[in-house]
């Protein structure tokens, strides 16, 4: 028997989807992504300046933070200060990793570019959305640098979107919200660029192991969504004046 999406969503269908640009009015670029009841504010940074195993050798550096705030989810998340949680580390690692694999470094110069992810609201894959708002926000401050003449082309190399796919009762399902995503058997985040060449995928089996040809199934799924958020993504830079 199929799952019964709750949001009575087909199988391979997104969350709705949509990125207000320049949501803050201080930082580089700011987007405020909101993927179904999920809700991430990504905010950039620039400055100049590398740490110092790049000192002097011609290329930028960006890196990612992530955090839940208090208020995200039904019960109060308590605020990460001094130490974080081994999730929250590896999130940010994430974030951090999949938007590198847009940006020619070299192009950058340098300088550090820090990509702030605060989920808002939290219904299952803000991981996801902080991929890809942070693209977008990325996008934005590049596109802003080069209107202002403080760098000569954008250092964007590829487009970046990430989306997450669950086997339930067997069956792929595109897109969990958090319902699913407690219940699923197997629960994969994956990343991909415009050429749908893959970034990262992370797959896990939370019961039972899931088979080569299940893997297929979800990355064919994936490929659907992340065709989909390319396109979102796009639309929403050419929205901004």
């Amino acid at each position: 028997m199929a799952w019964q999406r709750l949001d009575n969503r087909q199988p391979d269908q997104l969350r709705p989807v949509h990125f207000e640009l320049n949501y803050t009015r201080y930082s580089a670029a700011s987007v405020l992504t909101k993927c179904g009841n999920t809700q991430v504010l990504c905010n950039v940074t620039i400055q100049p300046g590398v740490p110092k195993f790049l000192q002097d050798s011609g290329q930028g550096w960006l890196t990612a933070e992530y955090r839940m705030l208090p208020g995200a989810t039904q019960q109060r998340h308590s605020r990460e200060l001094m130490k974080l949680s081994g999730r929250t580390q590896e999130i940010q690692r994430l974030i951090g990793r999949s938007l590198r694999a847009a940006v020619d470094l070299k192009v950058l110069g340098e300088k550090t570019v820090i990509i702030d992810a605060d989920v808002l609201q939290a219904d299952a894959g803000t991981r996801t959305a902080s991929i890809t708002g942070g693209f977008v926000a990325l996008a934005n401050a590049f596109n802003q640098l080069v209107d202002k003449g403080e760098l000569e082309k954008s250092p964007i190399s590829h487009q970046i979107a990430a989306i997450s796919v669950g086997l339930l009762e067997g069956e792929p399902y595109l897109d969990l919200n958090y319902e699913e995503d407690v219940a699923a058997d197997v629960d994969c985040n994956i990343v991909m660029n415009d050429q749908l060449g893959m970034i990262e995928l992370q797959g896990t089996a939370e019961a039972e192991s899931f088979t080569r040809q299940q893997l297929n199934q979800i990355i064919d799924y994936a490929e659907i969504g992340i065709k989909q958020l390319l396109e979102a993504q796009n639309q929403a830079l050419k929205s901004d004046p």
